[in-house]
Formats: structure tokens, C-alpha cells, sequence
């Protein structure tokens, strides 16, 4: 589609090479993106539970607020809203620029291309404040003892 939509008016001769590189960049940048929205949770690792120690690659902090949440236990669905009290208190902490990326990229499940669009400012500044926002919320979270 991006060779026909920018370079129908080319040579056919350059065609090949064109698809070629198209295709080239658009694997990188999937898997730039695929780097990118699993980052945030990586971060997140240091709040692995001891008994998950020797399979950190399987933790994911979503899917054990998930668990959590699935429970009919009093306890845990205390715990599981404390918790989410704490990551949105600890988002309002967060520059407007930080909060905004953060969450349209990783609660919206935004690309970097439409998040950059919303926020009118390139990809590479929608990147630098989902990092600073990422390891500014897991600091906070580690400082008031979050464990799961």
C-alpha cells in the first residue's frame, strides 16, 4: 500500500528496490514497537514476586493485576484496589506531557504514529516521555514498597 500510495508516479524500474526498502523498514518498525510497548513492563520487573524469581520472562504485571481481579477473595480485591489507587496517584505525579504519552501509548495501545499525531510532536519526543514516564512510575511504586 505505501508503494502505491507514494511512488505510483516512479520509474517501474525503481520499483523493486522501493519495495524493498519499504518492507525493510516496516519489519524494523514493528519491531521497534513491539520493543517499545513491552519496555514499560520490563521496568516493572523489579516488583517480581519471590516465587517467580526463575521465570522473570513470564511475569507481566497486567496479567497479575488480572488474576488479581478474578478473585472473589475480600483481601485480594482490597489489595488489587489499593493498588490501582497507587499507579493513578503515582500518574498524576507525572509531568502533562509524561502522563499523556504514557497513557495513550500504553493504556490506549496507541502506535507511536497516532500518539505523536494527538500529542502534535514528533515520535521521537512521544518515546522520550513514555521513558521518562515508565521509569519515573516504576521509582514511585518501589518507594512506597509495591510488591506483587
Amino acid at each position: 500500500m505505501k508503494l502505491t500510495a507514494k511512488y505510483a508516479s516512479n520509474p517501474t524500474e525503481e520499483l523493486p528496490l522501493l519495495f524493498q526498502r519499504i518492507l525493510q523498514n516496516t519489519i524494523r518498525d514493528y519491531y521497534r514497537r513491539q520493543k517499545i510497548r513491552s519496555l514499560w513492563t520490563t521496568l516493572f520487573s523489579a516488583f517480581i514476586p519471590s516465587d517467580q524469581d526463575k521465570n522473570q520472562e513470564d511475569f507481566d504485571i497486567l496479567e497479575t493485576l488480572q488474576v488479581k481481579q478474578e478473585s472473589n477473595d475480600p483481601d485480594a480485591q482490597l489489595e488489587r484496589s489499593q493498588l490501582i489507587n497507587l499507579i493513578e496517584e503515582a500518574i498524576k505525579v507525572l509531568p502533562p506531557r509524561q502522563r499523556e504519552a504514557f497513557i495513550l501509548r500504553y493504556w490506549e495501545e496507541m502506535s507511536l504514529a497516532e500518539t505523536a499525531v494527538i500529542m502534535k510532536c514528533s515520535e521521537g519526543s512521544v518515546k522520550t516521555h513514555c521513558s521518562r514516564a515508565v521509569h519515573t512510575l516504576a521509582t514511585i511504586l518501589k518507594e512506597k514498597g509495591v510488591k506483587l
